[in-house]
């Protein structure tokens, strides 16, 4: 029986959107496919849950949106890491690698 990939953990999506806006501006959608790609395909990010956390993070301040125009030529919203944004990212970025390693012991066979 093949295993299923776990449900993301509660936090998971913030860290996530924070990271790929480490990188550049992106649109929702290219926040996903990041996260896609970044992983493999191991985590994928529902619309719902998405566009929930980005709304989060820029009513928070971690984060600006303005319109642009998409590879598409669409209308987007383009997500920006703030200054906020940025301190919070290595927050989390530092808790979750405490949470990995400490995961990764209890998960050590003897």
């Amino acid at each position: 029986m093949a295993a299923e990939a776990p449900g993301l953990l509660q936090g998971t999506v913030d860290v996530l959107v924070l990271r790929a806006l480490a990188w550049q501006p992106m649109h929702g959608y290219a926040v996903s496919e990041w996260v896609r790609g970044r992983t493999d395909g191991a985590i994928v990010i529902e619309d719902a849950p998405l566009y929930k956390a980005l709304h989060r993070l820029e009513r928070d301040g971690a984060i600006s949106a303005e319109w642009g125009l998409s590879e598409n030529n669409r209308r987007a919203r383009y997500y920006t890491l703030t200054s906020v944004g940025r301190r919070l990212l290595r927050a989390e970025e530092s808790a979750w690698r405490r949470y990995a390693a400490a995961m990764a012991l209890a998960l050590e066979s003897q």
